[in-house]
C-alpha cells in the first residue's frame, strides 16, 4: 500500500508516495498529470523495489507553485526526495517533463542514479508552433476557469494518439479526470517553465554516464519520434525504443509493455 510523505523542497512541499522494499525507483510524470500516471508501474515493481511516486511541483497533492523554476531546481527536488526518505541512489523513470528532469538529474547527480528510463521527452527547446499552441491553451484555460471542454479535447489529442482515443476508454477517463483537477494558477508556472522557457539540454545530456533507455511513442504528437531520437543521440550509449500504438503517455496507455521494457533494461544493467 502506498504511504504518503510530505517532503520540503526548493519548489515547495512535494507529495511522495512510497511502497515496497529493495532498490529505489523514483517516478516523475508529465505536465498536467500527477503520480497516478505511474500507478501500473508502482504496483508492478513494488514487490522487489522501493517505489517513490512523485506528484511534481504544483501538481496533484503537492504544494501549488507561485513562481517559475529551472530544470536544475527540479533535479534538486529529486535529490531532496531521496534524502528525505533515506535513499542514496535510485533508478529514475520520467515521462515528458519527468523525462527531461530525469536526464537533468542523471547528468548533474551521477552518483545518485542507477539507470534512467526517459519516456516521451525531448532535450531540445520548444519550437515556435509548440510555444504558440501552449500559450493559446493557457489563455483558454484561464478564460474557462480550468481545462474544460472544448479545451479538454485539444489536450487529449496532444496526449493520446488515435489508438488510445479509439480503443482505451479507461485511459481517456483517467486523463480527463487528471485534467479536471488541475490548478491552472499553479500549472501555468510549470507550463511556462517546461515549454517556452525550456533549455536545450543536449550538451548537458552528453555528460550522462548512467545507463539510459529512451522511449518514444509512435503516435506521440507532442514530441514526435524524430525529436525523441535526437534526445537519445545526445546521451552516450543510450538505448532507444519506439512503442507502436502509444502516444505521449505510454506508461498509462500500454502499461504491460512499459513494465516489460523497464524490467528488461534493469536486468541488463543491474
Amino acid at each position: 500500500m502506498l504511504v504518503d510523505h510530505d517532503v520540503p523542497t526548493v519548489l515547495g512541499r512535494i507529495r511522495v508516495r512510497t511502497d515496497g522494499d529493495g532498490p529505489a525507483m523514483a517516478m516523475w510524470p508529465s505536465l498536467l498529470m500527477d503520480g497516478d500516471l505511474w500507478a501500473a508501474q508502482a504496483a508492478h515493481f513494488a514487490d522487489r523495489f522501493t517505489v517513490l511516486v512523485i506528484d511534481p511541483p504544483g501538481h496533484g497533492a503537492s504544494e501549488a507553485l507561485t513562481r517559475g523554476f529551472t530544470f536544475e531546481e527540479c533535479a534538486t527536488v529529486i535529490e531532496q526526495v531521496l534524502d528525505h526518505v533515506g535513499v542514496g541512489r535510485a533508478h529514475v523513470l520520467g515521462n515528458s517533463w519527468g523525462g527531461m528532469i530525469g536526464g537533468t538529474f542523471a547528468a548533474l547527480h551521477p552518483d545518485r542514479v542507477g539507470v534512467a528510463v526517459l519516456m516521451n521527452a525531448t532535450a531540445s527547446t520548444a519550437g515556435r508552433h509548440q510555444r504558440i499552441e501552449y500559450a493559446a491553451m493557457l489563455r483558454a484555460a484561464h478564460l474557462l476557469g480550468g481545462i474544460r471542454p472544448p479545451l479538454t479535447r485539444s489536450v487529449l489529442k496532444a496526449f493520446l494518439g488515435p489508438t488510445s482515443l479509439r480503443t482505451r476508454p479507461e485511459v481517456v477517463r483517467t486523463v480527463r479526470a487528471s485534467l479536471s483537477n488541475v490548478d491552472m494558477a499553479s500549472a501555468t508556472w510549470a507550463v511556462r517553465s517546461v515549454v517556452p522557457q525550456r533549455p536545450d539540454q543536449r550538451d548537458l545530456f552528453a555528460r550522462i554516464s548512467t545507463p539510459v533507455l529512451v522511449v518514444a511513442g509512435e503516435e506521440d504528437a507532442t514530441f514526435r519520434v524524430a525529436e525523441t531520437w535526437v534526445m537519445a543521440e545526445s546521451i552516450p550509449g543510450a538505448d532507444f525504443v519506439v512503442i507502436d500504438g502509444a502516444a505521449h503517455l505510454a506508461a498509462l496507455e500500454v502499461p504491460d509493455r512499459v513494465n516489460a521494457l523497464v524490467a528488461g533494461f534493469l536486468a541488463k544493467h543491474t
